[in-house]
């Protein structure tokens, strides 16, 4: 399952998803795994989450980052959450290939795997195939 949390820059998306993680971190029984650029949340979000830093693997594509996280998923059973912050800065900013590699996500997670993910454009902006996980 794909969840997004639509915005403009600077219109408190990151904020929502520690919130979000920090939550999860005190009631669900899985692993939880957050994916961003930059380690900017090193001190924001529970030690429970797992912290990992695309920049640090040369996460530069969709397609690498699909394999990347169909890796991670395939080394762990136990992961129920998988958040995914600034997706676009991950895939070069190309709203189309993201409604691709959302549905490759989708398709990849079932329904065992909740995936939330952050993406930093004007509702207004986005192309179908990506609006259907509103």
């Amino acid at each position: 399952m794909i969840n997004l949390v639509v915005g403009s820059k600077g219109s408190g998306k990151t904020g929502k998803l520690i919130e979000m993680i920090n939550a999860s971190a005190k009631t669900t029984p899985g692993n939880i795994v957050c994916i961003e650029k930059a380690m900017k949340l090193t001190y924001d979000i529970d030690h429970a989450a797992r912290l990992i830093d695309v920049d640090e693997y040369d996460i530069a594509s969709y397609d690498t980052l699909y394999g990347f996280v169909a890796g991670i998923m395939a080394g762990n059973y136990d992961i129920v959450e998988i958040y995914i912050d600034g997706i676009l800065k991950m895939g070069n900013h190309d709203l189309d290939g993201l409604g691709t590699v959302l549905d490759k996500l989708a398709k990849l997670s079932g329904e065992g795997v909740k995936i939330i993910v952050t993406v930093s454009a004007d509702e207004t902006a986005l192309p179908e195939a990506v609006k259907k996980y509103l």
